[in-house]
This record gives C-alpha cells, sequence and structure tokens, in this order.
C-alpha cells in the first residue's frame, strides 16, 4: 500500500526542511519552540491520517480486525523500506525535540518512539483493510528501524550509521504497470525493482580525534531485489514487444560503494546546510560493487 509512502516521505522532507532552518530561529526561547514543534506533529499526523481514512482505508475497510502474513512478498523489500522510513521519522523527531529543549529522556523515549507509534497506527488501519491485514513482518521492520535511531542516539548522541536510500528506473514496470506504476514519479513509490536501500557507515567517527581520514565520507552496504514482476510470485503470461513469454528470475542483490555524508561538508552557506540536511536520506551515486547468485559486477556509477 503505497499512499502511506508518499505521506511518509513528505513527512520526512518538510521536517528536514524545518530542522535545517533552525539556525534562524534560535532567538526562540524553548518554551515557544515546544509549541512548533509539538503543534506541528500533531497536526501533520492527524490530518494526514485524517486523509488516508478518508481517501483510502475507508473504500476498502471489512469492520473486521484481521491479520496478514505479507513476509514473503517482494523479496523481504517492503520490510527494508518500512525500517527506513521508521528510521528516519525517529531520527528527525529526536532532532526537533532536542532543537526545543527537551531532556535528553523525553528526546529517546517519546521523540524516537513517535515515528514508532505512527507508523503502528498506520498499521492498524490496515488491520480492518480489505486485501491487507495487520502485519506484524511490517511492525518487526517498524521496531528495527526506531531501535537503529534510538541506540546509536543513546550510545553515542549520534547517528554513525545511517539508512539511505536510492532510485533507477528498473525497465520492469511496463510488464505490470497497474501494480509497478505507469509513470516515472509513480514507480518511484511502486516498482520495488528500482529501489534500493543502503546502511551507510562513517568511520572518522570510530577514529581518533585529528585524524585526517575525510569526516564526510562513508562506506555503505545496499541491498535491493529485481525480477519481481508480482508480490510473492511473477505471472506466467508475460510476453515481450514480439509476442515471446519472458521468465524473469526474482533474486536478491547486495552492495559495497562508497557514499557521502552531506551534514559534514563543511560550509559557511546556510543555504547549502539547508540543501545537504534535505537530501541526506539519499545515498550519493558512486562507484559500486553487486553481488547477486550470477557474479560480481562492477558500476562505475550506481544510482
Amino acid at each position: 500500500m503505497r499512499y502511506k509512502v508518499l505521506i511518509l516521505f513528505t513527512f520526512i522532507f518538510c521536517v528536514q526542511i524545518i530542522l535545517s532552518q533552525s539556525d534562524s530561529l534560535n532567538s526562540i526561547n524553548y518554551s515557544k519552540r515546544k509549541v512548533i514543534l509539538i503543534g506541528a506533529s500533531t497536526t501533520f499526523a492527524a490530518s494526514s491520517l485524517i486523509y488516508l481514512n478518508q481517501q483510502w482505508y475507508s473504500v476498502y475497510n471489512t469492520g473486521k480486525f484481521h491479520f496478514f502474513n505479507d513476509n514473503a512478498e517482494w523479496l523481504q523489500m517492503d520490510k527494508v523500506g518500512h525500517t527506513y522510513t521508521t528510521y528516519q521519522f525517529s531520527r528527525l523527531m529526536m532532532e526537533g525535540f532536542d532543537w526545543a529543549g527537551f531532556t535528553r529522556k523525553q528526546t529517546l523515549y517519546i521523540g524516537g518512539t513517535l515515528g514508532l507509534a505512527y507508523m503502528s497506527a498506520i498499521e492498524l488501519m490496515d488491520g480492518y483493510s480489505a486485501g491487507w491485514g495487520f502485519s506484524w513482518g511490517d511492525m518487526l521492520a517498524n521496531v528495527a528501524g526506531t531501535s537503529l535511531a534510538i541506540t546509536q542516539k543513546a550510545i553515542w548522541n549520534q547517528q554513525r550509521f545511517q539508512l539511505k536510500y536510492s532510485f533507477s528506473q528498473s525497465g520492469l514496470a511496463q510488464y505490470n504497470p497497474t501494480l509497478l506504476g505507469e509513470t516515472r514519479y509513480a514507480q518511484w513509490l511502486k516498482d520495488y525493482n528500482a529501489q534500493t536501500y543502503w546502511l551507510s557507515m562513517n568511520p572518522s567517527t570510530f577514529l581518533k580525534t585529528g585524524t585526517k581520514f575525510p569526516k564526510w565520507l562513508n562506506v555503505s552496504l545496499g541491498y535491493s531485489a529485481y525480477g519481481m514482476i508480482g508480490s510473492t510470485y511473477n505471472p506466467t503470461d508475460i510476453k515481450d514487444s514480439d509476442g515471446n513469454t519472458i521468465n524473469f528470475e526474482r533474486q536478491r542483490r547486495f552492495y559495497l560503494s562508497l557514499d557521502v555524508d552531506l551534514t559534514r561538508i563543511k560550509t559557511k552557506s546556510k543555504f547549502l546546510k539547508s540543501v545537504f540536511s534535505i537530501f541526506n536520506i539519499l545515498k550519493i551515486p558512486a562507484p559500486t560493487l553487486e553481488f547477486k547468485n550470477t557474479g560480481m559486477r562492477f558500476y562505475y556509477l550506481y544510482y
């Protein structure tokens, strides 16, 4: 269900814009900052949940809560997506709580778990929807994302391991455009074949102060999947333009690449700081090694 993905990405983008402008809001006292943060977060959460319920869930409401096991779908790409999104939620809300002057415990236990609470509310609505249901797999992925953000904040007071996202058209959406998307924008949300999720680690944070290792340089491990025309299995009647039957092998792919932590690039420009903060949720194209069951491949630039 991709409508919630669009709303969650919108939330991540909007909150990151607000936080990137915090330098210009430093004159506001902490009491007013708390009001701004709580008011904006509550408004977004309430309005987005109401929108989802009216525009999507009301059409498929069964009136009866039920569970749904979708753990075998999409070679677990959807689960990684849940982990990524909840991680970003938790990370951003903790940054917001820091900015608003909340205590460390409040930042960790309240700010860090608000993303999980929001995703849980969406999962509960799934539980009343025909064609879906409450997924324990989704919930475990949500917990993993929140835990990754909170644990690093608690131990290091920073995110040394970040989750990032990249996209490149797969060419497979044409074989099932209804499910995978007819346009490039729709495929960005719907085509799991075109998505890669990354665990991007910053080595400089583990080295001694004063080291010459670039503070902005990251090492990333990536995961994607390919050959998925359907969620659990592929249709048997896929044909090319000449009418010949095509069989796509569903396969997992793993990557080793370099990345850039944009927030660690030194600049005096407030505009650039804002841009870097917003787009740091995305993986920078870089030389990459790909590993799959048919062998290894090198990309000069992998998107």
